[in-house]
């Protein structure tokens, strides 16, 4: 996802969000290691999503002070 996608979401919507991609996360490695992801560069992309949503977390958060 792109940062502006999560631009558009509430605080709350973002938590729950990377809630669940770092549930994702956790399944991709899992099947890493047991050789039944097709692509690992999900894994890496799944990272890289989550680290841009917490971003726009924060910078919602800042500017609600």
């Amino acid at each position: 996802m792109k940062a502006d996608d999560f631009r558009s979401l509430t605080v709350e919507e973002l938590d729950a969000k990377v809630t669940d991609m770092r549930k994702q996360l956790f399944n991709m490695k899992v099947k890493l290691q047991s050789n039944q992801l097709p692509n690992s560069n999900q894994i890496r992309d799944t990272r890289r999503d989550i680290s841009r949503a917490l971003t726009v977390r924060k910078e919602l958060a800042a500017g609600e002070q």
